[in-house]
């Protein structure tokens, strides 16, 4: 049996009706920040729970822009986590700042216990990353941000309507940044992102930053760059964002089921499953004794099992300006031998979940 990492050509197998509505739209030339764009934002803000979306060319740049407009630049600091997708990093040093890494936990997020004495005079920012579909403990960091006086701007681009105590990611600080990217949680066919917040200055600086500064055709406000959401993406957007909590639901089923099962087989650690939390599981991820040797037996057998991520960031060539020593952050390092992620999306079925778990019990059996 294979059992494939990518869902999209099953997402995308009946979309004659997606293909009318981007006929329908094609036809009225209305195509930069058209009504689409609008719509799309209007229904993102109310599924998340904020006053303002607004819709950007990616996820990167939804972190990017929301640390621009609070004046983030050269020379200043930015606080984040080892643990995280490139992205993160490279929005914080578009703008000329040095990201400062925290370790993370079990959760995959940011340790929170180790963000005040991280804290420079120069730091001017913190972004908490929910990674894979965990929230980072908002309820300990944002007192700690408010001490210092230091904005918060979430990374949740792996955790669209996770939450804690029912409130979602992205409505804890200042902003907060949604990627749209084809293989999260909801979904368009490219790059893509969205922006959050309830403060109204910053949804005007957003909407002039994201669109060359232009306060209209003929005025210039500030400067800005060209990161407009697309409007054909905001056609498919708006195709998807209703099935947005069913998606959520189904991958929560789905891991449910394996942590069941795989947490049957002592060679399998379940990280934390915290019972105040909603987790979304952009990535399904387990700890595995003998991961390499799993990873083998389990792509050998036709399962795209991966690693996120091998390498940890601060580690990467492109990053050894940064100065961390090896060893600087020990459970970021830890994971990267220890993790392994299995297909959890809301089309694999039960068959496929079974092929998964049986083929690493037979790995640990056989060993």
């Amino acid at each position: 049996m294979k059992v494939r990492y990518s869902y999209l050509p099953q997402q995308f197998a009946e979309i004659d009706d997606l293909l009318a509505e981007i006929k329908r739209f094609v036809a009225t030339g209305d195509f930069t920040l058209g009504k689409p764009v609008v719509e799309f934002e209007r229904r993102f803000a109310e599924l998340i729970g904020t006053k303002h979306a607004i819709g950007v060319n990616s996820g990167t740049d939804a972190i990017k822009l929301p640390l621009k407009a609070l004046g983030v630049g050269h020379g200043d600091e930015v606080i984040t986590t080892a643990n995280t997708f490139i992205a993160t990093v490279g929005a914080i040093a578009e703008l000329g700042a040095r990201p400062v890494f925290v370790d993370c936990d079990d959760s995959f997020c940011m340790d929170v216990g180790q963000v005040e004495a991280a804290i420079t005079p120069r730091t001017k920012a913190i972004v908490p990353v929910h990674f894979t579909g965990y929230m980072t403990d908002m309820r300990a960091l944002m007192p700690i941000a408010e001490k210092h006086g230091l904005p918060v701007v979430e990374d949740a681009c792996q955790g669209i309507l996770a939450n804690i105590e029912g409130r979602n990611s992205g409505t804890w600080g200042r902003a907060g940044a949604f990627s749209l990217h084809p293989l999260k949680n909801l979904n368009v066919w490219g790059d893509a992102g969205v922006v959050v917040t309830d403060d109204d200055a910053m949804a005007h600086s957003l909407r002039l930053l994201r669109n060359h500064g232009m306060r209209n055709r003929d005025e210039i406000e500030v400067l800005g760059c060209n990161s407009r959401l697309d409007s054909l993406q905001a056609v498919v957007g708006n195709w998807l964002i209703g099935t947005a909590r069913e998606i959520s639901d189904k991958r929560i089923e789905n891991a449910e089921y394996y942590d069941r099962h795989l947490g049957e087989i002592p060679q399998i650690r379940i990280p934390p499953r915290l019972p105040d939390m909603r987790l979304v599981y952009h990535l399904y991820i387990v700890f595995a004794e003998d991961r390499d040797g799993l990873l083998k037996y389990a792509l050998d057998r036709g399962i795209e099992a991966k690693v996120h991520y091998p390498i940890p960031l601060y580690r990467q060539d492109a990053l050894k300006h940064l100065g961390y020593e090896a060893g600087s952050f020990p459970v970021t390092d830890r994971h990267t031998t220890e993790i392994i992620t299995f297909p959890t999306d809301q089309h694999i079925s039960r068959e496929e979940q079974d092929y998964v778990i049986e083929t690493v019990r037979s790995y640990y059996a056989g060993r």
